[in-house]
């Protein structure tokens, strides 16, 4: 680029995400080496082996958002006004930026291009404490605890829809998540159903009223029976098990959901996946501020009535964090049944056969998830729509070549020499010392921490018309 060039540049930064000025980044930058050079000591027992992907996922969020690393050029074709767009690390569970989008897109994906018109039910399959540890240990088992409560269910709508001359078979999706209220390790399954089977020529058959309790012995068996095979539990165990009065699973079943309640369906469906973090609710204090000398994280309950706190040490929050961080290419969300890739793939052959309109549609719904419908639906903006005159922006250029990137945030003011300090050398943010969200909601990537309230309930939710409260 020439000097000529970079004279004629009208631009700034992007200044919708400022990830280094939140709380959870400091706390990040501050701590994680920290955490690694300690965790066979103090945290290998509780949480297993440090995995070296984890080393990788965390440095790649520190960069996030960093226009030193790259960015986009995005010019208004009107007025010549531009920003630059820093590239983002598109991690999931411990990035909340980037998963929050793909929670936006999973919610769009799955109610355009997955379910049905046809009325969808919420399951969630919990274990007791006595198990959990299996899965913390091997993270191979969740895959198979997602098998065993799609054994059980799909059985059970099977069995509800009456008809034992024709094979049917219900659409199901669900996804699998390890973090309780205050990211304990707690393994369960959000489950999004039919309400009902499929018969073979696609005509759908409803299923008698389910009852949640009719399904909790079964899955019981069915858990006790795969962990037992897997040899992490004896026929001492099962049988003990058994006996408990209160054996700690439980099914819980909410109201159906309609077509027409597409609005409920894409907040159940990203619900669902939501990350294991809330930025909202930590407010990170460094040790500088705390009178023991320890950096704390004090961490806020999705309740906010009850205002129910904890606090942590710093690095033993950011240890409960990265337990939540899945293996490279380990997938949490499953399909099985009629919304299996399988059987969707088969359909869409013949459904391009017989409707031709398919691939233009198709193409409409990849663009709707671009990162401009993402951030517009996730932030109430549209980033390419020019602040000046109104006019219409498009990414004009990407640029990755340091010597460029450097040039060009020289000749913006926006190059910092020095943009790599050592962790807890920085002291450029303010210090909090109190909890106050709006101070927090300040200093965060989101102007208003109550932007994402409705994924933060006490109870489960349940998203049928009329018991939806924003």
């Amino acid at each position: 680029m020439t000097n000529a060039c970079l004279s004629r540049l009208n631009t700034t930064s992007y200044t919708q995400r400022e990830p280094r000025k939140n709380q959870y980044y400091r706390c990040v930058e501050d701590h994680f080496e920290e955490l690694e050079g300690c965790w066979d000591k103090r945290f290998r027992e509780n949480y297993g082996f440090w995995r070296p992907h984890v080393t990788k996922v965390i440095y790649e969020y520190l960069d996030c958002g960093d226009l030193h690393n790259g960015f986009a050029r995005v010019k208004c074709e009107d007025c010549n006004k531009e920003y630059l767009l820093p590239f983002s690390c598109k991690k999931r569970h411990f990035c909340p930026s980037c998963h929050q989008k793909r929670v936006i897109a999973f919610g769009e994906q799955l109610v355009e291009e997955v379910l049905e018109d046809v009325p969808h039910r919420q399951w969630v399959f919990s274990l007791p404490k006595r198990l959990r540890v299996y899965f913390k240990y091997d993270r191979k088992l969740l895959s198979k605890l997602s098998k065993c409560a799609c054994n059980v269910l799909s059985k059970y709508l099977i069995t509800g829809v009456d008809d034992k001359d024709t094979k049917t078979v219900p659409g199901i999706v669900i996804a699998i998540q390890t973090f309780g209220d205050f990211l304990n390790f707690n393994p369960h399954l959000h489950i999004m159903a039919t309400d009902g089977c499929f018969k073979e020529d696609g005509t759908f058959i409803r299923t008698a009223s389910p009852k949640a309790e009719e399904l909790t012995m079964a899955f019981q068996m069915e858990i006790l029976k795969m962990l037992k095979k897997q040899g992490k539990i004896s026929e001492f165990v099962v049988e003990n098990m058994k006996s408990w009065k209160n054996s700690g699973f439980n099914v819980y079943c909410g109201l159906p959901i309609f077509p027409d309640e597409e609005e409920s369906l894409e907040r159940l469906a990203q619900y669902i996946v939501r990350a294991p973090i809330s930025q909202e609710r930590m407010l990170y204090i460094p040790e500088e501020n705390t009178k023991g000398g320890t950096a704390k994280v004090v961490y806020t309950g999705k309740n906010s009535n009850s205002n129910k706190t904890e606090t942590f040490d710093a690095l033993e929050w950011l240890a409960k964090v990265v337990s939540h961080v899945p293996n490279k290419g380990e997938q949490l969300v499953r399909y099985y049944g009629y919304y299996s890739n399988k059987a969707r793939g088969l359909r869409k052959k013949v459904d391009e056969t017989e409707i031709t309109i398919e691939t233009s549609a198709i193409k409409r719904k990849a663009f709707s998830r671009n990162w401009a419908r993402l951030i517009q639906k996730i932030y109430n903006i549209d980033p390419l729509k020019c602040e000046g005159c109104g006019g219409k922006m498009k990414i004009i250029e990407f640029v990755e070549d340091e010597a460029l990137i450097k040039k060009i945030l020289v000749h913006l003011k926006l190059w910092e020499v020095e943009n790599k300090d050592p962790p807890k050398q920085k002291s450029a943010v303010p210090q909090l010392e109190y909890l106050d969200y709006e101070t927090i909601a300040e200093y965060s990537e989101i102007s208003d921490y109550r932007e994402f309230e409705y994924f933060e309930y006490n109870e489960i939710p349940d998203y049928s018309i009329g018991n939806y409260i924003p």
